[in-house]
């Protein structure tokens, strides 16, 4: 009853620590660094090494955490492995994987085990202890890091052949080698027992394999029997971690069933169940959305846990002391990287071009690498602790040079479509307006009422000029990046997408990645492509519930509704930017404006900030204001 009431204690401690850890961790992201480094970083600080706020016993009784966390990010890998998006670049992936798990682990183990003999790494002198270490450095060696794979190619808007096969490779890679690392670990068993290797111990880690596929379906029958249920995501999150959780301990009882009935060491690698019941249920049940949701939701919180716990075990006078061997180990795998990938690109029949940089997007590691190691030492104490902090150093630098690296691979295959630079151009704000209709022409109108030069482009031919003055009708023969050029779209302020939704997205896509126009406004007809407009930053009128939404302003607020609207003919709101270099640095309240105008707003660098009279200025901010039209373009004129 006493070690219950400690763990309880320590864990609330722990909690505590984990709160403050998590704020403090995110300071790295304003340096670049991925949060995963934040954590460990935290962790190490916390620990028994630097202020002790975690003690070394406290750890030992907070190992269960990894027990829960282990089969969840199993559950994220498996995850984001759906196979349906892999079949354009299949043969490529195939060939791909194939190459870098191959010469990874080969050329990894060999080049491990000779550094263990050098003085400098100093784990140990027995051999089978040394082949050990090198057969599980080969297979850290392996693994990747699909999270920051898929946060790069967020950032970039990354599309191509190359990319896919990049994810392909990533998250296939995740799933193998968590088999592979299935099979080492009951290999490395039998080394370093007194079992021997024999033809038994094949058949063994054969059945191992075949009772944890069977696991892994009596799993994944109940995560989707979960699933089913229509009640709080909360509670089936909960229950999905008690799910991965069980894992560790079907494991256990396994293991000292056959150990006390059948004097065998028979292992069942939780890793591993977790990820092939993911697979199972991405690939497999109609309750593959919800799962992602559910895992996404909750795997920032297991990570917090996960890697501050890890860091905390992280013995710092090891990572001093063996600074030389992270370096080298660093350099190794990535030489491992540069034949892998040309191999299996070769093999492929990928483009040299692909092939000569095919090792750059894969050097990251991240969860799968960190829970592999927590396994290693949790299994073998001796030299698994130390091993465990070296190569915590090796991934903490991976993770550091690793997304850079991808970024300059996708963009060396110009397949990033990031946000241009939009072009500032003298003269009235100008916008252009797709599809000819009576709303069209009714927005053009009143554009053009408030100074705006409105251009409206359209596929049909002859229709009359409206005779309105900053008013053009244009004809386009097709959506394309020299048609919009053609009419101008490149130095347009503001694009209004008024067609159907497969062409509004091509335009506003056009218009993001090579234009970088500042305003996308669309008219939204089906919500499925609602996200793909967000990721745009567009802003999105949806027909449907419009008009009940201005009329729920007007009830609640009617005078700034109106305001806004343009409904007080005395009264007018803009977005002025700072361009004049003597209001840079100004505050608020010295500007010097007309009595009848308020600021409404402050955007800086596309946020909205919090306004005070204090706030300064800065060149490129966005004034929302509001005030009759005369004064608008009196504060026009002196800010820009």
């Amino acid at each position: 009853m006493q070690i219950v009431t400690d763990i309880l204690i320590i864990t609330l401690v722990f909690g505590i620590i984990l709160v403050s850890s998590n704020q403090i961790a995110k300071l790295v992201l304003y340096i670049k660094l991925p949060l995963i480094t934040g954590l460990l970083l935290m962790g190490m600080i916390v620990g028994p090494e630097v202020l002790g706020m975690v003690s070394r016993q406290s750890i030992s009784r907070l190992h269960f955490i990894d027990h829960i966390a282990l089969p969840f990010i199993a559950f994220a890998a498996g995850s984001e492995l759906y196979f349906a998006e892999l079949r354009s670049r299949m043969k490529s992936i195939r060939w791909m994987t194939s190459g870098q798990i191959v010469i990874s682990f080969v050329l990894g183990s060999l080049g491990v085990f000779f550094l263990t003999g050098l003085p400098v790494f100093n784990l140990t002198s027995d051999l089978f202890v040394r082949i050990a270490i090198s057969t599980f450095a080969g297979t850290i060696f392996v693994a990747r890091s699909p999270a920051s794979v898929i946060a790069v190619i967020n950032e970039l808007r990354a599309k191509g052949p190359f990319t896919r096969m990049v994810l392909g490779v990533t998250v296939l890679t995740d799933f193998l080698v968590v088999i592979l690392f299935a099979i080492v670990i009951s290999l490395v068993d039998s080394l370093l027992t007194d079992n021997g290797f024999s033809f038994h111990t094949i058949l063994l880690i054969f059945l191992e394999l075949i009772v944890s596929f069977g696991i892994s379906y009596l799993l994944y029958l109940f995560l989707r029997w979960i699933l089913s249920f229509r009640t709080n995501t909360l509670i089936k999150a909960i229950i999905i971690l008690g799910g991965g959780w069980s894992i560790h301990f079907i494991a256990l009882g396994l293991n000292l069933l056959t150990e006390n009935y059948l004097k065998l060491h028979f292992y069942i690698e939780p890793l591993l169940v977790g990820i092939i019941a993911s697979v199972l249920l991405t690939n497999y049940s109609p309750f593959r959305r919800e799962f992602q949701k559910i895992i996404h939701d909750a795997i920032p919180i297991v990570y917090v846990a996960f890697f501050t716990l890890i860091g905390s075990s992280i013995s710092v006078d090891v990572i001093i002391r063996t600074w030389e061997v992270t370096l080298m180990l660093v350099f190794l795998r990535i030489l491992t990287l540069i034949i892998g990938g040309w191999v299996g690109g070769t093999l492929g029949g990928d483009p040299q071009r692909y092939n000569r940089i095919g090792w750059m997007p894969f050097v990251s590691q991240a969860g799968m690498s960190l829970g592999l190691i927590t396994v290693i030492a949790n299994k073998y104490p001796d030299w698994g602790e130390n091993f465990a902090s070296i190569f915590v150093s090796v991934i903490v630098l991976n993770q550091i040079i690793g997304p850079p690296l991808m970024k300059w691979a996708i963009q060396l295959v110009k397949e990033s479509h990031c946000r241009a630079t939009h072009k500032s151009h003298a003269g009235p704000l100008e916008a252009i307006i797709f599809g000819y209709e009576h709303q069209s022409l009714t927005l053009a109108r009143q554009l053009a009422n408030h100074g705006w030069k409105a251009v409206i482009a359209s596929r049909r031919k002859n229709i009359p000029d409206p005779g309105i003055k900053n008013i053009g009708i244009k004809y386009i023969s097709k959506i394309s990046r020299e048609e919009l050029e053609k009419i101008g779209a490149g130095e347009a302020d503001a694009i209004v997408t008024l067609k159907k939704d497969e062409e509004n997205l091509k335009i506003c896509e056009i218009a993001y990645e090579f234009f970088g126009t500042p305003e996308l406004i669309v008219r939204l007809n089906d919500r499925e492509y609602l996200k793909k407009f967000h990721k745009l930053d567009a802003l999105i009128v949806e027909p449907n519930t419009a008009i009940v939404s201005l009329m729920d302003h007007l009830v609640r607020s009617p005078m700034a509704t109106s305001l806004l609207l343009g409904m007080e003919e005395s009264q007018d709101t803009a977005d002025i930017v700072i361009r004049n270099p003597d209001i840079h640095g100004l505050t608020l309240r010295k500007l010097h404006l007309p009595p009848d105008v308020l600021i409404l707003s402050t955007r800086r660098r596309g946020h909205n900030i919090i306004s005070t009279g204090y706030t300064r200025l800065r060149i490129g901010d966005t004034l929302t204001i509001v005030g009759s039209p005369e004064s608008i373009e009196e504060l026009r004129l002196r800010f820009e």
